[in-house]
């Protein structure tokens, strides 16, 4: 349990009472199945991907002024900007498992709390308030748990003898599960499935919310999950393509850096992967856009002490989890960030 039943059982309270609420989440596995959790089970509201940064700021402000919501719910998302907060006229309830943070007129729930070193993932908390209402949803808390790295033993266990076509025995480990295993295979759908425009995007999350299976969009078996699937298909072979590119770079020292132009964000699919395969390796994969690189950082030891000490006079910023991290560097002054994340990880070895 990450967080005191109690905590659970006030949560669900806000949630039983709003009628249209406005959740804001993170685009990755774990932001949207957290949201579809605590969406399918209200069956009202209005959901938001974050996609441009991990902040919810002042440019949210006309989305929430458009949804005239009477309460928010900020799904995964690592930080919140006090000026978004200072200017809402509602409550908002923020669940995520990075920092923690300090912010005013805001409910925060964050399991680091209540236990040091606890950051079970906002899926994971999610499904722990919706779960004795439905109990079937296991298999969308089972995309969150296991697209960030996790593996709860009781909840793979339970999730096993459910579909043990999707987690065979054999697998007992979360990398094992995101890349040797059906439900990974589900995980890298549902991420590809919120690649595109937002008015596609929005398209799948509502047919996702209507989904009782997994199989209906394994096996393609509903319009709605063949719809899913084929959304799934036309991103993959795009990043397929990049992975190949990145899986041929060579590095001399224990930073591996891979970095990209296009229309698709696949930072955080590519160093999940790239870890996979080089697990000795510091992974940063960079998207080059608009005069900045969007960054993912993966490692097996601790990677975001080397990321704060590397972005000292840069124009940028990041953070994130100990092992998994996301920033963003000003191309102006990316070869000199890549040099002092170099000398940072050397000064560890010593």
């Amino acid at each position: 349990m990450a967080m005191p039943d109690h905590i659970y059982d006030e949560i669900r309270k806000e949630l039983d009472g709003c009628k249209n609420p406005l959740f804001f989440f993170d685009d990755d596995p774990d932001g949207t199945a957290a949201f579809m959790l605590l969406y399918r089970y209200k069956q009202e509201g209005r959901g938001i991907p974050i996609k441009s940064a991990p902040m919810l700021d002042l440019k949210f402000l006309r989305m929430v002024e458009e949804a005239q919501p009477d309460k928010i719910f900020v799904l995964d998302v690592p930080m919140i900007d006090q000026g978004f907060l200072d200017k809402m006229r509602v409550p908002v309830i923020w669940i995520d498992h990075h920092g923690p943070f300090k912010r005013d007129r805001v409910k925060y729930y964050n399991p680091l709390n209540y236990k040091e070193k606890d950051n079970t993932c906002t899926t994971g908390n999610c499904y722990h308030i919706v779960k004795l209402a439905r109990p079937q949803d296991l298999w969308i808390a089972m995309i969150g748990i296991v697209g960030d790295w996790q593996f709860p033993k009781e909840l793979m266990e339970e999730f096993r003898k459910q579909y043990p076509d999707l987690l065979p025995k054999k697998i007992k480990t979360p990398d094992a599960a995101l890349f040797g295993s059906e439900i990974g295979k589900l995980v890298k759908i549902i991420s590809f499935m919120l690649k595109g425009s937002m008015a596609d995007v929005n398209k799948c999350l509502q047919y996702l919310s209507t989904i009782k299976s997994p199989h209906e969009i394994l096996r393609q078996e509903t319009p709605e999950g063949r719809y899913i699937y084929n959304k799934a298909q036309s991103v993959w072979q795009d990043y397929d393509r990049l992975l190949e590119h990145a899986k041929s770079k060579k590095s001399r020292d224990k930073v591996l850096v891979f970095t990209y132009d296009g229309s698709n964000s696949f930072t955080k699919e590519l160093s999940n992967e790239m870890l996979y395969l080089f697990p000795k390796k510091i992974i940063v994969v960079g998207r080059k856009k608009g005069g900045e690189y969007k960054l993912s950082f993966r490692s097996s030891t601790p990677v975001r002490p080397i990321l704060q000490k590397a972005l000292a006079g840069i124009d940028g910023y990041g953070g994130g989890h100990e092992n998994a991290c996301g920033g963003c560097v000003k191309e102006k002054d990316w070869e000199r960030f890549l040099e002092q994340f170099r000398e940072e990880v050397k000064k560890g070895k010593r």
